[in-house]
């Protein structure tokens, strides 16, 4: 974690300080000593403005927008206001007497809280102006308090009180306690009933030993938490999740407890982070971590897992003592203050931004820092300064771009992009736009902005190939909806685009096709393009949790296509920057650069820093000494991908290493055609794919040789034309005699289309084309024949339809065979449970595909079969253990619940409510069982130590093992 800044005025040595970070954003810090000041600085540490004040600041406070600092000060009974939008400070006059103590905004709306040492309170309504000014609230001085998200506000005093007030000030709770109240927070207990989230639970430090919980909902039932003594006193605390609290103790140790009401008093985690003392804690939910601090260091937990440390700060030259932490409400940065006055800042989380231009790349190291680095090309990095935090940056061959808003600065990176020294970078300019700008591409002469669909990227479904040298439009494709994002290739020969609807596709300008990626997750956040030479069709699309490589095959026997090669899982919070040669570069969070291997290349081996010669070489020798596999089938599967890919003249040196003589020959009398199609077909037949042959010859320039292949085209021509001129009857027998299969599949389209659906389904059935002919048998009501076909039927869609129509009938048994085969098991539960009688083969299903929702539909199967055991058992298997809790409470069966939980993955809550319920009935072994089970080991050795004689030796084990 890097030290952002440090403060260490004259002024405030020797004293401890008091600081608040500005709430929500967290631009500003606020921090005084003794020296009546209290001045504010940026997140950068530099000063911005300063109050001059009467006396020692009391007490400050942001307002929940971070818009207004409240102070008060000894000596004045005025309320000093600064306004962080305009830089400029009013004073309130409060009308108090008396002196102020206590200040603190409320969580919703604009109501400042403002206490006196003689107990009276005065409600600031910011947005009315109206005071409401409270004699006697409390006795004695008012030394804390909280508001909840309601607008109550709580209260504590040295008169040992606790009040409850409303936005009006009037008293609607009070209560006294033992000793001096401090640290008061409003939250919400946890409790079994998750709706109620309303925070009704006040906590306070009573005489800094207990911890004091007061629900409003039962006020005469408060709750006084006592801590062991070896702890030391209460330093401070906090709540987090889901009702817990973390405890910071003065000796060095901190504490996590439950406040669910079974769980109160039990210890849920304890560390000793420091030897001698802890002086502070504070928790980030945003971060999901916790820090502690005390002996000279800092400690970070990860909250998920407590017991790993996420990180260790020491500061060794602080002497004396550290202060108090504090994070910024986005969890990227970390204040402390010290004993001898001082106050440091640490960058705990920073911005993912960065971007690629060919194997460079440039990525936020801090908050005001960018590095540009080639590690690819091996030239040193250049660490660039810059004067805002960036909200996006863009690199080019020679320039650097951040920028946030409407404007850019641009910066030259030296002769070529490469500098050897931070020195060489110049700031060339700053750009100021006429829209928020969303992204920057760096040209070698020209940048573009893309803000509010202008540029190069318009929201409406066009995407404009630009030649800059010509400066005209050259391509222009319309796609039928709306386009979000492009990503082109490094030579910009071909992009990926995603559109409205998340789909994503390649586009190539040259012929202006575009090819759709298979199985393109809507969760896709940016995509990669391979920068290695020879892998130009690869890219990768990549989400938070998940990298999937793709490749674009330009030339195939099947034509142009995408196929997916594969996935590799990323790192928590990595972002993809850039690809090479399989290798993807990631930046952190903190700062740093990453190197991740693609599963799908992880064959590369030692292959990866070979040049292209160098694997050209490798390979020809490989083929010469045939050394890649000494195995037929390997080499014909190699073989085969040649013929696939059009790869003639590799083909041709792969068989005649193995010694295939004819396909020799005959790949030697192709090679020099140029027709890509004829081509294609001869190849296609290579393969024995015949169907795909005869549609490649007919679209060649060679239709002849389709002919050659089959004598009967003529005869197929004439059967399409007299469907097509009405004879109907004359072209299917035609059809029919034909050998041909696509012949059938096409003249059954065009029946299709001319909604004669019994005899299109004839061709397609006919052609062995079984989806298509069950699929519009369907159309024409026709289920025998349905019924027929489904044997060969792979579509799970028509097996669906299929058994929806035989339900309907009441023929169940046909129904659930279908639904079986169409995977549809919630179905065949519901058939077999409500209509066949079959509870054998829906447990069986259950079983087999761990439904959740067929294990409910056989629990109530059960349930009112009266088998009340076998109901508690799929209720726990369909996740619902309080409905099976409870049916076992209601049925004396809590044995057979427990011996279910047993053996599943349970939870301590599922443990410790079994636990409760044997507890409750005096079974003492299954109790003492079962809180060792959740962890709760002194109270199960009590239970094992209290069973009796003939559970003795079973008990003493068990006992031993506690």
């Amino acid at each position: 974690m890097k030290r952002v800044f440090s403060l260490l005025e004259k002024t405030w040595l020797g004293t401890p300080i008091r600081f608040t970070w500005q709430k929500t954003s967290g631009n500003y810090l606020a921090v005084t000593g003794a020296d009546h000041i209290v001045k504010i600085f940026d997140r950068h540490g530099q000063k911005r403005s300063e109050i001059n004040l009467l006396g020692n600041c009391v007490a400050m406070d942001w307002d929940k927008d971070g818009d207004i600092l409240a102070v008060i000060a000894e000596k004045s009974s005025c309320i000093y206001l600064w306004d962080a939008n305009t830089n400029k400070t009013s004073q309130l006059d409060s009308g108090m007497r008396d002196q102020m103590s206590f200040l603190l905004w409320s969580k919703i709306g604009s109501f400042l809280a403002v206490g006196t040492v003689k107990g009276n309170l005065l409600i600031y309504n910011r947005q009315t102006s109206r005071k409401i000014p409270v004699l006697g609230k409390h006795t004695k001085k008012i030394t804390c308090g909280c508001w909840n998200a309601e607008n109550l506000l709580a209260l504590g005093g040295e008169d040992k009180m606790i009040t409850v007030s409303n936005q009006e000030g009037d008293t609607i709770r009070q209560t006294p306690v033992k000793s001096e109240p401090s640290d008061m927070q409003f939250s919400m207990m946890k409790t079994d009933d998750r709706t109620f989230a309303a925070e009704n639970t006040i906590s306070v430090v009573v005489g800094k030993k207990t911890l004091f919980l007061f629900n409003l909902n039962e006020p005469d039932s408060p709750i006084d938490l006592e801590f062991q003594q070896r702890y030391g006193s209460i330093v401070c605390y906090s709540w987090y999740g889901d009702g817990y609290i973390m405890i910071g103790f003065s000796r060095g140790i901190f504490v996590v407890i439950s406040t669910h009401i079974q769980e109160i008093g039990q210890e849920i985690f304890q560390a000793h982070d420091h030897k001698d003392s802890l002086t502070s804690i504070a928790v980030s939910q945003t971060l999901n971590k916790a820090a502690t601090c005390g002996d000279s260091c800092i400690k970070i937990h990860d909250l998920a897992e407590l017991k790993d440390m996420y990180a260790i700060i020491n500061l060794d030259d602080e002497n004396k003592g550290l202060g108090t932490l504090s994070w910024t409400d986005d969890g990227q940065l970390l204040a402390l203050s010290t004993q001898r006055g001082s106050l440091h800042v640490f960058l705990t989380k920073l911005p993912i931004l960065g971007d690629t231009c060919s194997t460079r790349i440039a990525y936020l190291t801090s908050l005001l820092e960018v590095t540009v680095a080639n590690p690819v090309e091996g030239e040193l990095p250049i660490t660039v300064s810059v004067d805002l935090e960036p909200n996006f940056v863009a690199v080019g061959l020679y320039h650097l771009a951040v920028g946030m808003n409407n404007r850019a600065w641009f910066y030259v990176l030296g002769e070529n992009g490469k500098s050897k020294s931070s020195g060489t970078v110049k700031k060339l300019k700053d750009v100021e736009y006429l829209g928020t700008v969303t992204s920057v591409c760096l040209h070698s002469d020209y940048a573009a902005a893309l803000f509010e669909g202008k540029v190069q990227l318009h929201l409406t479904g066009v995407i404009q190939y630009f030649y800059i040298e010509d400066w005209q439009f050259v391509t222009d494709y319309r796609h039928p909806v709306g386009v979000k994002k492009i990503f082109p290739d490094p030579n910009g020969t071909r992009l990926v685009f995603i559109d409205e609807k998340s789909n994503g596709y390649v586009y190539c300008p040259v012929n202006d096709a575009t090819y759709e990626i298979p199985d393109f997750s809507p969760t896709i956040k940016g995509v990669l393009w391979e920068n290695w030479p020879m892998d130009k069709g690869v890219f990768i699309a990549y989400d938070d949790d998940k990298v999937h490589t793709y490749v674009f095959h330009k030339d195939t026997i099947q034509g142009s296509k995408v196929i997916l090669a594969g996935g590799t899982k990323v790192p928590f919070s990595h972002k993809p920057l850039l690809l090479h040669n399989g290798e993807l570069t990631c930046q952190t969070q903190s700062g740093k650069i990453n190197n991740i291997c693609l599963s799908t290349h992880s064959f590369l081996g030692s292959l990866k820093d070979k040049r292209t010669n160098d694997l050209r070489e490798m390979l020809t020798q490989a083929l010469m000494l045939k050394r890649i596999l000494n195995d037929q089938t390997a080499w014909n599967e190699l073989g085969r991908a040649c013929l696939h890919h059009m790869e003639v003249e590799f083909a041709i040196r792969v068989y005649r290493a193995i010694g295939n003589v004819g396909i020799v020959m005959s790949l030697e009398q192709i090679k020099g055609i140029e027709d890509y199609n004829l081509l294609a077909g001869h190849l296609a037949v290579f393969t024995n794919d015949f169907n795909l042959a005869q549609d490649l010859y007919l679209a060649s320039s060679c239709p002849v040789a389709a002919l050659e292949e089959h004598d009967e085209v003529c005869l197929a021509g004439v059967a399409q034309m007299s469907i097509r001129m009405g004879d109907i009857r004359r072209g299917v027998n035609q059809a029919l005699k034909h050998p041909s299969r696509v012949l059938k599949r096409d003249c059954g389209a065009i029946l299709e289309n001319m909604k004669q659906y019994s005899e299109a389904a004839q061709l397609y059935e006919k052609g062995l084309y079984y989806d298509k002919a069950a699929s519009v048998y369907i159309r024409c009501k026709n289920w025998a024949k349905v019924g027929e076909l489904l044997p060969h039927v792979s579509s799970p869609k028509i097996h669906l339809q299929y058994a929806k129509a035989k339900e309907a009938d009441g023929r169940y048994k046909e129904a659930v065979v279908a639904y079986e085969t169409a995977k549809q098991w919630n179905s065949v539960i519901r058939i077999s449970l409500d209509h066949l009688n079959n509870p054998e083969k829906a447990v069986s299903i259950v079983r087999e595909t761990q439904s959740l929702d067929g294990a409910k539909m056989v629990a109530r199967f059960f349930l009112q079969l009266g088998d009340y055991g076998s109901a508690i058992q799929f209720l726990v298997m369909s996740k619902c253990n309080n409905e099976a809790f409870t049916l076992a409470q209601q049925h004396n069966k809590m044995e057979i619940y427990a011996d279910i939980i047993s053996s599943e993955d349970s939870t301590n809550e599922d443990y410790q409510s079994i636990a409760l319920y044997f507890e409750g009935e005096k079974r003492h072994f299954q109790a003492g069982k079962f809180f060792l089970l959740c962890g709760q080991y002194s109270r199960a050795l009590k239970h094992f130590l209290k069973c009796p004689s003939s559970e003795d030796n079973a008990a003493i084990e068990m006992a031993i093992e506690t």
